[in-house]
């Protein structure tokens, strides 16, 4: 069982930063061995996929916060990061931490394919 917290979100201007933050605990959890992601759901949305980290390092992005958004994990702390730049109103929502130690990288903005979900943190981007 893994257990996310996230932190971090907050209402911002357009062209604000936040940085998001989900801490991860439980018996067994080893960072290198899940997948973990940021999803965000908007009102009377899906979730959708903004940014994965995989078990290997690599990342993937949703084309519309590439440039913007980066996800970054700190192994020592068990924590997974998310940071915002030049935010628009377009990102308003709800953002999830989501891991999986078993996601394929053709799934990987899937959210089915994800176990272990965290309680969402509010992003407000106003124009």
């Amino acid at each position: 069982q893994v257990t996310l917290v996230e932190s971090g979100g907050g209402s911002v201007q357009s062209g604000g930063s936040l940085r998001l933050s989900c801490v991860a605990s439980g018996y067994g959890y080893t960072p290198n061995k899940y997948c973990m992601g940021w999803f965000r759901q908007k009102p009377g949305k899906d979730h959708e996929g903004v940014a994965v980290l995989d078990s290997d390092g690599s990342t993937t992005y949703l084309d519309s916060v590439k440039g913007r958004f980066t996800i970054s994990k700190d192994n020592a702390k068990n924590t997974l990061y998310l940071q915002l730049n030049s935010l628009n109103p377009d990102d308003t929502g709800v953002y999830y931490c989501a891991a999986d130690r078993l996601v394929t990288a053709s799934t990987l903005f899937r959210d089915r394919d994800y176990l272990y979900w965290g309680q969402g943190t509010q992003v407000t981007v106003s124009s």
